[in-house]
């Protein structure tokens, strides 16, 4: 365990051994990522990446079983407990003593990615002393970069925070280049229309900071938002818009249930009428390891993106083949190509 002590701005410095506690499942891969897993102490029910996270004592858990519901019953259920001033998640107070955290990782920034706000501030009060807390609230990508450095300031790691920082603007500045230098076939430069679906039952396209890493890697949505949070979007607005490209990447799901739902937006009115339909260009991917977290894994999912749209000779994919797949659009003239994860990763190129 990492021996170091923990101050806050205007503190006086905190001489207790670093105890981790975190509310965040993207708080937890960085930790991990910053040599810090040896002091993480708790984590929440989502708490998944890298493997070695889940043997963490469990602090937080969701109080909704919406095991078997569709997304649209899973809509409905989350949307009425936030109605009536409920949280969806149960903080273990007895564990979270236990625990006894001298650091806490939470966030203020959406109500259904986990505990936050007055929560944090009343479970606070169960935990003598008190842990010191780092809130995290990124709606961009540079705003998930600086999380991170302010995460690595904050546990003795700023040294390497700012390495990978640095790093990782590199590698998004090295793919952004390359699209720059991307071409249509008559040799001029375009952008690839692309429906990025964060939930398909209400429609919700990309929000915070999935609206850049679309323009970054060379694609337009005008349904997804910058900077702001995902919004419900009619489904005559997706159809209006005609994507060359769809990826389904409902947020919280993985790989293997984006596929499913992407099976079941296959059903609704007007989609084999689609550029990406008849194209045969729909693609799951996970959504909680390259896009819902504003975690680490972001830099991957934007060379994923920039797979997906421009394929596989300009931008390889090298990273685990579970990260997508390519979903066969069958009838009404679609394509009906075997299916496989992370196989036929674009259209053909020259």
């Amino acid at each position: 365990m990492t021996e170091c002590s923990v101050a806050s701005a205007g503190a006086s410095a905190d001489t207790r051994p670093l105890r981790i506690a975190s509310f965040l499942p993207a708080a937890t891969e960085m930790l991990f990522s910053l040599g810090l897993g040896d002091n993480v102490v708790g984590i929440t029910h989502e708490c998944d990446y890298p493997p070695e996270a889940k043997k963490k004592p469990v602090v937080v858990e969701c109080v909704l079983n919406l095991e078997g519901l569709s997304m649209k019953e899973i809509d409905e259920a989350v949307s009425a407990r936030l109605k009536s001033g409920k949280s969806l998640y149960n903080v273990n107070e007895e564990k979270l003593r236990t625990a006894a955290p001298t650091l806490l990782v939470t966030q203020n920034l959406c109500q259904v990615c986990g505990p936050s706000g007055n929560e944090v501030t009343q479970v606070l009060k169960t935990l003598k002393p008190p842990p010191e807390i780092v809130w995290q609230t990124p709606k961009t990508f540079e705003e998930v970069l600086e999380a991170y450095l302010e995460l690595g300031k904050r546990t003795g790691k700023e040294e390497e925070s700012k390495a990978w920082v640095e790093a990782s603007r590199k590698r998004v500045a090295d793919i952004r280049g390359k699209v720059e230098m991307q071409a249509d076939g008559q040799g001029n430069k375009g952008r690839v229309r692309v429906a990025f679906v964060e939930w398909i039952d209400p429609i919700f396209a990309g929000g915070h900071w999935v609206g850049e890493m679309l323009e970054w890697a060379g694609g337009e949505d005008v349904n997804s938002r910058k900077g702001q949070d995902s919004v419900r979007v009619p489904w005559e607005k997706v159809v209006a818009w005609a994507p060359e490209v769809i990826i389904v990447s409902p947020c919280g799901f993985d790989l293997e249930k984006s596929r499913e739902q992407a099976r079941l937006l296959m059903q609704r009115e007007g989609f084999h009428s689609l550029p990406a339909a008849k194209a045969d260009r729909v693609y799951a991917v996970d959504a909680n390891g390259y896009f819902a977290r504003p975690g680490i894994r972001l830099v991957d999912g934007l060379l994923l993106l920039a797979h997906l749209m421009h394929g596989p000779k300009s931008f390889p994919w090298t990273g685990p083949a579970d990260a997508f797949a390519h979903v066969p659009v069958e009838g009404e003239g679609g394509g009906r190509e075997a299916e496989g994860t992370g196989e036929r990763s674009t259209r053909e190129e020259a």
